[in-house]
């Protein structure tokens, strides 16, 4: 299977670079994955293709303000770095630009002085592990230094940033928004809960796969960056009792995809549980925990592009794309959406 094969024609005028004044006005493209139907509706219809007793799962993830631009204390050098995933305590992985000044032992100062960030380890492709210093509340002080960290084909500023959380953002630790769930309002959660569809959040904070392309030529071969998930018993509970009894488990984004499919292939189950997966899904995966998936559009050749591709077909995928193209869909982060049922 190659990358190639996943590649589409994009106009660069569909490229969404602002979001819309209205989460939940974003056009949504409904795909049939048994017949390759295609509908054109807005997010808000998706009441309309959700029933009394099924599922719909969102990643509570809060995206910090990862990127920082700081002064390397000992040239004077001006050091751009994004924070990926914190290992331990106050020890985060890092991509760095430019990587090649920063080796163990360098430190580098952000807001003179009020938090610093020492390398403690070089990787490979750019990557540092520092130990941030600092005193107070670090989320606090990111807050104040940190910028929001997005993707580079958006060019445009970010006028609040609250349009990159989603409306129910809760654990902090992402350095990309699981954007599905940006077109959420609390008021059409309202209306689903009140149509009896049950709603369930499980952590999964979103790193370095976001912001890493697929450089191999045979798709098999690429290596996910692992991430950090976790699920509470009472969604673990949730999720086995809905499969017991036959109901849908709707998918809100590709993480939240991700982790539903970690667990369940590493237990055969749900159960309360936290680690790091690094799950890779593309054509061939056969699906354990979800039933349908709500997504956004996504770059060509990209691991996302693949695992939709996995749940609904690699043709009917190509398709829909090339549908939303011709119906000037927006893409990417502060895209439209796109129903998989």
């Amino acid at each position: 299977m190659k990358t190639e094969d996943f590649d589409f024609e994009l106009p660069e005028e569909l490229i969404a670079q602002t979001p819309l004044e209205k989460r939940d006005a974003s056009k949504l493209l409904v795909l049939d994955k048994k017949t390759g139907n295609i509908e054109h509706k807005h997010f808000d219809d998706l009441l309309t293709y959700l029933k009394k007793g099924d599922v719909l799962v969102l990643n509570d993830t809060k995206v910090i303000p990862a990127r920082l631009y700081g002064v390397k204390e000992e040239t004077g050098a001006v050091i751009e770095i994004l924070m990926l995933k914190e290992e331990k305590k106050d020890h985060w992985q890092c991509l760095v630009k430019p990587a090649k000044r920063i080796k163990v032992g360098s430190v580098v100062d952000f807001g003179n002085g009020k938090l610093k960030a020492q390398c403690v380890e070089v990787r490979e492709e750019g990557i540092r592990v520092f130990q941030f210093l600092y005193t107070g509340i670090f989320l606090e002080i990111l807050d104040s230094l940190g910028e929001m960290p997005l993707p580079p084909y958006i060019h445009e500023k970010l006028k609040e940033k609250d349009r990159y959380q989603t409306v129910y953002a809760k654990n902090p630790g992402s350095a990309a928004a699981p954007t599905a769930g940006l077109h959420f309002t609390k008021d059409l959660l309202e209306k689903i809960k009140q149509k009896g569809i049950e709603i369930y959040f499980i952590t999964l904070h979103v790193g370095l796969g976001t912001f890493r392309p697929v450089n191999v030529e045979d798709v098999t071969k690429h290596k996910m960056h692992s991430e950090f998930y976790s699920m509470s018993k009472e969604v673990a509970d949730a999720l086995n009792k809905a499969k017991e009894e036959g109901r849908e488990i709707i998918s809100v984004g590709t993480t939240t995809t991700r982790t539903l499919e970690t667990i369940k292939t590493l237990y055969g189950t749900f159960k309360e549980c936290s680690g790091w997966t690094d799950i890779f899904i593309y054509p061939g995966y056969e699906f354990k925990a979800i039933d349908h998936l709500i997504t956004n559009f996504h770059l060509p050749k990209s691991t996302l592009v693949m695992l939709v591709s996995a749940l609904a077909g690699k043709e009917n995928i190509m398709n829909a794309y090339k549908e939303a193209v011709k119906n000037k869909y927006r893409f990417f982060s502060f895209g439209d959406s796109m129903f998989i049922r």
